[in-house]
């Protein structure tokens, strides 16, 4: 019984940073769609941002202060503008751009775009030597490839986009839905995915700070809180300068509330804190990796909700970036087996490299045992012969 309790448990405690990274493609998953129907209802993306990181600093805050108060490091001008740059990255010009992108395109689309995450997540590393290549190495290989392939299929899904993909329901979500005016949504559409590719940059080079802040403030629920209470200022400084109508502030019990509320506690507050506590186990590649299971939830929730369309452009560009980013996952996950074999074997080594060490103090302990035991025979012995010849 105990066997397989211990089988258990440690199952358990390497499929957490899994289950995690899981669950929360399915809270980023219902924001986007949430998110779509507010901005189509007229809300400010601007004012959302705000209002989304509001509440996250007043979820976190309180468990930051009462959880952490005798490990929270002290904050030091350089810990400060770390913070400071991670509010302006990811609640100000990641979120920003991200929704205006999603408001000139679609949740899929956003969702297949920000696949680019990894890849660029993985070139950041390299350039900031976070993550080693060796071209040597098959793994190696495996994340350069799957890095190329990523950023092909996000070009794809950019520049074509192909014949539309009835699907068995689409007949009768999509009949109600008025069609645009090709030539303005296909303007739309280019801008929208350059300021999504814009808002994965920003996103990517969040969590490459992130990463680098942790080694120096470990209190991840302080430097969550921080984040977002930092990120509310810097977007309500950003809203007066490009939102000028005071009744675009204005918010009810209504889908603009959910949206900020729903945003702000899971997908800012619940998603910083477990990104960054997996990002210490796993480093920042593996994060960002799971976001093709959120592409897959939101197409599906997307055409049935928001009757979405889906092309083949869209189709085929989402292919090449799942398989590239699992082939940057395949080599993130050798490599972590790797470096779990490498400290496994170290204590070996050192168990091996110290038993020479203690042979020789034995050796040396008992050679010395019997230089004294022969020093203490032969004295007497010296002295009787000395004394026999006085006599």
């Amino acid at each position: 019984m105990e066997g397989k309790n211990c089988c258990c448990t440690s199952f358990y405690d390497k499929a957490k940073p899994y289950i995690a990274m899981i669950s929360l493609q399915f809270g980023y998953a219902g924001m986007n769609i949430i998110t779509k129907v507010s901005l189509n209802r007229g809300m400010s993306h601007y004012v959302l941002v705000v209002y989304r990181h509001a509440f996250a600093t007043a979820v976190i805050a309180p468990f930051a202060l009462i959880l952490e108060r005798k490990v929270r490091p002290k904050i030091t001008f350089t810990i400060f503008m770390h913070l400071f740059v991670l509010a302006l990255l990811g609640p100000v010009i990641d979120q920003n751009l991200y929704y205006a992108g999603l408001k000139f395109t679609s949740p899929t689309f956003s969702c297949a775009m920000s696949n680019m995450l990894p890849a660029m997540t993985f070139v950041m590393a390299v350039i900031c030597r976070m993550e080693k290549v060796d071209m040597k190495k098959v793994r190696c290989q495996a994340k350069v490839v799957g890095t190329l392939v990523t950023v092909g299929g996000a070009m794809l899904m950019t520049v074509y986009k192909g014949h539309e993909i009835n699907m068995v329901w689409s007949h009768y979500t999509h009949s109600n839905v008025p069609a645009p005016n090709q030539e303005d949504a296909d303007k739309d559409w280019v801008r929208g995915s350059i300021l999504l590719i814009i808002a994965t940059f920003a996103w990517a080079s969040f969590f490459i700070l992130q990463a680098i802040t942790l080694r120096k403030y470990t209190a991840q629920l302080s430097l969550t809180a921080i984040v977002c209470f930092l990120g509310t200022l810097q977007s309500i400084a950003v809203t007066f300068v490009m939102e000028h109508k005071p009744n675009s502030w204005t918010i009810g019990w209504d889908m603009n509330l959910l949206a900020a509320a729903y945003a702000g506690i899971i997908s800012s507050g619940i998603a910083y804190y477990v990104q960054g506590v997996v990002m210490q186990q796993r480093g920042p590649v593996f994060v960002t990796a799971f976001s093709p299971l959120m592409m897959v939830i939101v197409a599906i929730m997307g055409s049935f909700i928001l009757a979405e369309k889906i092309y083949v452009g869209g189709v085929l560009g989402a292919v090449l970036i799942v398989i590239g980013l699992y082939s940057v996952l395949w080599g993130k996950y050798k490599e972590y087996k790797e470096k779990e074999a490498e400290e496994f074997l170290e204590p070996i080594k050192d168990c091996t490299q110290n038993e020479t060490p203690i042979i020789h103090d034995i050796e040396a302990n008992h050679d010395g045992i019997q230089t004294s035991q022969s020093k203490k025979i032969n004295v007497p012995a010296a002295a009787n012969t000395v004394d026999t010849t006085k006599i």
